[in-house]
């Protein structure tokens, strides 16, 4: 066995022990999709609203698809599956048990609302302490009660320690009252937060936004006309420019106005100017990707999509809950199923190739170790959540992986029959079979590929599985098959004893009589 091939086989070896034992030890583990871990799926069908000016649009749904991925991705689920399927919006959150809550999460419009800024915090609040020494700290203070004027107004509040107030809460983030919210960075720490006014004006007000380039990246918003768009930005924007009570000036010599969505603030821009007759230019220093995003919200708030309640039996959007014991079935079945095959095919392949089917096994099991430290890293740094579908296609990886040996041992019988010596065959036999197995597992990875990027939801978790074993298959056969057979080359007894190998002997290859060419 030459010195190429010894090192081509302790590198798969070791490669495949060691990324095992590392993933083991940092906990990774494959993250389990909804019909597997169970939780809740939610069908969101567009309410008809014949007032609408123009028809729900494609991008409005995608609109809504991506906004509702944000908020589940806020509450830390695991592979959140939000996907637009026609018409429809179909949401799957693995691990959720509460269903009222996930209808509550998926099904609301993310509203857009305008509050003038009263003051800026520290990202922190501050702890209160007791000058006196006593044991007892005094609590936090309390927001009080806006006093709201005819235009739904409120002067800030005065003879507060401003940066010991509590975050508001999402139950306390009414629009007639006063709220603590935080302002994050692209990373999502936050940065500071804001005391903010009672909110006269909500995203239902404009009518369209986008990003524009003017010496720097800004957004460009129109509001509607009338009382509950542009008249009453210019009522808000007269007391941020002027810096009253209802706005008061901060450090630029003007008030601000803050653009809160779910309860985060993504701008709080200077107001520049008394009135905008509905145009508004909003600049802040964005980067290109930030002023896209805050256009996405904007356009999102001016053009909410209304969902059907999935609660109501007589609405077209429905939920189901997925039992965890249900999903576990499905995970139960899906390794009885793995283990049954791979117990048939064990005995196949040793019954049929002999020591060639051992180590056509041992190969299988090489890939399918590099296969599962990929899906459990996968799974917890890119929440990839293993499906049945993904199971199916595990199991499916298993022909595919072993087609390979079949071809490689195939080509060895008919080399044998022909009349080469088994010693030749074992080393001779293989560059023609690796280009059969090249192109056929190059074919499953065109089909993968298209597959996975052509469908959505669950089915991509069993292209992506097919495309893993077609690689890791070419891998393995590559740096294990190869080398071991170059071994079994080497081994006296192997060769005097081709049964072994579940190959004929040169005399049963070649019948008598006959003459080896």
């Amino acid at each position: 066995m030459s010195r190429k091939s010894l090192v081509s086989l302790a590198f798969i070896l070791a490669l495949a022990a060691g990324l095992l034992a590392a993933s083991l030890a940092v906990g990774n583990r494959p993250l389990l999709g909804l019909d597997l871990k169970g939780g809740v799926e939610v069908v969101l069908v567009p309410e008809d609203d014949p007032d609408r000016p123009v028809a729900i649009t494609q991008g409005d749904l995608d609109t809504a698809v991506n906004i509702i991925r944000d908020r589940i991705d806020g509450l830390g689920v695991a592979e959140p599956d939000v996907t637009r399927q026609g018409g429809r919006v179909v949401v799957q959150l693995p691990g959720i048990s509460d269903q009222q809550r996930a209808i509550d999460i998926v099904g609301q419009t993310a509203e857009l609302r305008f509050r003038p800024v009263c003051a800026d915090l520290f990202a922190e609040p501050f702890a209160l302490s007791d000058p006196e020494g006593n044991a007892e700290v005094p609590p936090p203070p309390v927001l009080p009660d806006p006093v709201l004027d005819e235009r739904g107004l409120a002067p800030c509040p005065t003879g507060i320690d401003y940066n010991s107030l509590e975050t508001s809460t999402s139950a306390e983030d009414e629009l007639d009252r006063f709220v603590v919210l935080p302002e994050r960075d692209s990373n999502g720490q936050v940065t500071r937060r804001l005391l903010l006014g009672p909110s006269a004006l909500t995203g239902a007000g404009l009518s369209g936004a986008d990003s524009s380039y003017r010496n720097e990246f800004v957004v460009d918003a129109t509001f509607k006309g009338g009382d509950d768009g542009a008249d009453k930005f210019d009522e808000i924007a007269i007391e941020c420019f002027s810096g009253t009570a209802y706005c008061p000036p901060g450090a630029e010599g003007r008030g601000r106005l803050a653009i809160v969505v779910d309860g985060n603030v993504r701008s709080a821009p200077v107001v520049n100017a008394a009135n905008f007759d509905g145009q508004v230019v909003i600049s802040g220093r964005f980067s290109e990707q930030e002023a896209d995003d805050l256009a996405l919200v904007l356009r999102y708030g001016a053009l909410p999509i209304e969902f059907q309640d999935p609660t109501d039996p007589q609405s077209d959007s429905t939920s189901r809950a997925v039992s965890a014991t249900i999903g576990g079935d499905s995970l139960r079945a899906g390794v009885i199923a793995g283990i049954v095959g791979l117990a048939l095919v064990f005995l196949f392949m040793v019954g049929m190739y002999r020591l060639l089917g051992l180590i056509a096994m041992l190969s299988l099991g090489v890939s399918a170790t590099l296969l599962w430290v990929i899906v459990a890293w996968l799974g917890e740094t890119q929440d990839l959540a293993l499906t049945l579908a993904g199971v199916t296609g595990l199991i499916v990886s298993i022909g595919v992986s072993l087609d390979s040996n079949v071809v490689y041992f195939e080509h060895l019988k008919e080399d044998v029959a022909t009349g080469r010596s088994l010693r030749s065959s074992l080393e001779q036999s293989f560059p023609a079979a690796f280009r059969t197995i090249f192109w056929a597992n190059f074919a499953s990875l065109i089909a993968a590929v298209i597959l996975y990027w052509l469908s959505a939801g669950s089915v991509r978790g069993f292209a992506l599985m097919l495309g893993l074993a077609s690689v890791l298959d070419l891998v393995a056969t590559y740096f294990f098959l190869r080398p071991c057979a170059q071994l079994m080359s080497r081994s006296p007894s192997l060769m005097a004893h081709p049964h072994r190998l579940g190959l004929p002997t040169r005399e049963e290859a070649i019948p008598a009589g006959a003459e080896a060419s």
